[in-house]
């Protein structure tokens, strides 16, 4: 796979990032450990070197399978980009009748740091983000946070999750280290961050764009799998056969298709594919190879809007 680097950090990256929020189940088994660890090994295998987690996915032991991969696979820590995300608290944490809220303090910055950091089993996480915005955020405190964790050496680069550039522009102002990533959804079937100042705001700030859901949940590749709420309502059936098209003239899938269409933009897009499946994440690289026309990307857009733009 090519390589990209991160933001303006030094941190160099494959095209694609791993996701790796279903590598474990809340209840843990020893099955699905096993499945999730050998998901793990395909995408490292298939050339992947950024793997995304957050302290939450399957109830924190998403983090703690993939430190087990990392004991098992010699050398691998030093050949891959670590990143997780905090700040999403679930209901009942940390007493019975909290609520599920988004906590940006301080305090709870720098311990799901060291919890992930200890499930992880490693001493640095090279991108830390936020998760989900917190309305209660005080920029100054996080600033403090993060320049506590970078100077006791937990943490390279930070980053942001699913904000609004306002939001970015607010925290960026109080931080002293730049922001590196920004992981939001983006696909052909929820194109938001196209006209809503996001993709725009990464290339001005030279912030790296990390694309969650980049098939929407399975519906522009080979199949819905585990949709949220809201993609439930995407309606993808038009720009499915364009790309089944597109697909068919470029001897490629129509995943790689759906994914080429994402690093054609100029923001340099990282897709983070999150399929357990280990011929799916391999046939995702095949995006790499793929260099889609104007027309063709244009193309595509149409069909997904489903109307002429203006």
């Amino acid at each position: 796979m090519k390589t990209i680097t991160i933001g303006n950090s030094s941190l160099l990256s494959s095209r694609l990032s791993y996701g790796c929020m279903r590598i474990a189940d809340k209840e843990g088994d020893a099955q699905s450990d096993a499945r999730g660890r050998k998901a793990v090994i395909a995408a490292y295998e298939a050339g992947y070197t950024l793997f995304d987690h957050a302290d939450i996915y399957g109830s924190s032991r998403s983090e703690t399978v993939f430190g087990q991969v990392l004991k098992e696979v010699s050398g691998m820590r030093d050949r891959v980009i670590l990143a997780s995300k905090c700040g999403i608290r679930m209901c009942g944490d940390p007493v019975a009748g909290a609520p599920y809220r988004f906590d940006f303090s301080a305090e709870h910055i720098v311990r799901s740091c060291e919890g992930s950091l200890s499930r992880l089993g490693v001493e640095q996480i090279d991108i830390y983000q936020l998760h989900r915005p917190d309305y209660l955020m005080c920029p100054e405190e996080v600033a403090d946070a993060f320049s506590a964790l970078k100077q006791a050496g937990k943490v390279r680069e930070f980053g942001v999750s699913n904000f609004r550039p306002s939001q970015v522009a607010v925290l960026q102002k109080a931080c002293p280290m730049r922001l590196v990533v920004h992981q939001v959804e983006i696909s052909l079937a929820h194109q938001s961050c196209l006209d809503d100042g996001t993709l725009d705001q990464c290339l001005a700030e030279g912030m790296t764009p990390l694309a969650w859901s980049p098939l929407a949940g399975g519906l522009l590749g080979d199949g819905a799998h585990r949709l949220l709420p809201l993609q439930e309502a995407y309606r993808t059936e038009a720009v499915a056969l364009a790309l089944a098209k597109i697909a068919q003239a470029h001897g490629v899938s129509r995943t790689a298709v759906a994914l080429a269409w994402l690093l054609k933009h100029p923001s340099r897009i990282v897709p983070i594919i999150g399929s357990t499946d280990p011929a799916r994440i391999r046939d995702a690289v095949s995006a790499d190879t793929v260099e889609l026309s104007r027309e063709e990307w244009y193309s595509l857009l149409e069909a997904a809007r489903g109307e002429r733009l203006p």
